[in-house]
């Protein structure tokens, strides 16, 4: 037997049944290695600031839109500011901070009456922080003309699950001055607190019952008044389970007649 030598790297073996070429020649340099094209890693974008949105869409009103409602709440934090900026009361003003503190609750038209004329909107919001500041922005021809202001726990010993706001009347009823001579159709809300052990939550003016929107701890009902009242709204709340833990006809806390 004869054997012929072969120089090194000059042929290629064929897989036929892959049909892959298995070359024999020398690996290439590193610098002849194909370089792939880098993709930029996309940055996630900071959501923008700003209030927070409440949890239904129900509670903007009247076709008010929650850029109207934004708006609205950042004029109030400002006319804050202004009204008592270099003054005497400037010592005790409440720092409402930046608008993107709130989540707004609730935002409606409001009618004006005889002690607060012309109309407008209420924007209700509340702090998302511990401090638990609730807002009600009083906006008319796009200007503050008013802000309501409550801060920390209101809660008196032996209160209920629900809690309606001491200072939401302005929500839900028109001036004593014009008692028994409303202005009618009538645009009125009701805010409060709820425990997390309450699951629902009633309002009944005017003879209608609606149920309110939970939102983060707060409660809050509307409607439309068509005929004059002189109760107040009849709050209820209920557990998961159905049974009523809360009614305002009970709540010694809780003023049943309208002014």
């Amino acid at each position: 037997v004869t054997l012929a030598a072969v120089p090194v790297g000059a042929y290629a073996l064929a897989d036929g049944d892959a049909g892959v070429d298995m070359a024999a020649s020398t690996p290439p340099t590193a610098d002849a290695t194909p370089r792939l094209p880098q993709t930029p890693t996309p940055t996630a974008s900071a959501s923008p600031p700003g209030p927070a949105r409440p949890a239904t869409q129900g509670q903007l009103l009247d076709g008010i839109t929650f850029p109207r409602a934004v708006d609205g709440l950042e004029k109030c934090i400002a006319y804050n500011s202004r009204s008592h900026a270099g003054g005497l009361s400037d010592k005790f003003r409440t720092d409402l901070g930046a608008a993107e503190n709130y989540r707004i609750i609730l935002a409606m038209n409001s009618k004006g009456d005889s002690n607060a004329p012309g109309d407008g909107m209420y924007v209700v919001a509340v702090e998302k922080g511990p401090k638990q500041t609730r807002l009600i922005c009083d906006i008319k021809n796009g200007q503050a003309a008013g802000i309501n202001i409550s801060s920390g726990s209101d809660r008196p010993p032996g209160a209920g699950p629900v809690m309606a706001d001491i200072n939401g009347g302005k929500l839900y009823q028109q001036s004593y001055l014009d008692r028994g001579n409303w202005k009618l159709p009538f645009r009125w809300g009701v805010i409060g607190t709820a425990q997390p052990s309450v699951a629902r939550v009633t309002v009944s003016y005017g003879g209608v019952t609606s149920r309110a929107a939970l939102d983060h701890g707060w409660f809050v009902g509307s409607g439309v008044l068509k005929h004059q009242v002189t109760v107040a709204p009849h709050i209820k709340g209920y557990s998961a389970d159905g049974r009523l833990v809360y009614d305002s006809d009970k709540d010694k806390y809780y003023e049943k007649r309208l002014p």
